[in-house]
């Protein structure tokens, strides 16, 4: 529970930086998200999901 709580912690930070440090890059980001059709981020949202498990699941073996 610990590491997953240090996790979600580290995902805050890396969002907050990038938000900090691009704000205008990101927000013509998250305009473009329109543009990309469901499918498209249902597959990307799986295959990250499915190599961050595997790197944690590699680290943690």
């Amino acid at each position: 529970m610990k590491e997953l709580i240090i996790a979600f912690g580290l995902f805050l930070f890396i969002e907050g930086i990038l938000y900090a440090i691009f704000p205008s890059k990101m927000k013509s980001m998250l305009k473009k998200l329109n543009d990309i059709n469901d499918s498209q981020l249902r597959t990307g949202g799986l295959i990250f999901a499915i190599l961050g498990f595997i790197i944690v699941w590699y680290f943690k073996s």
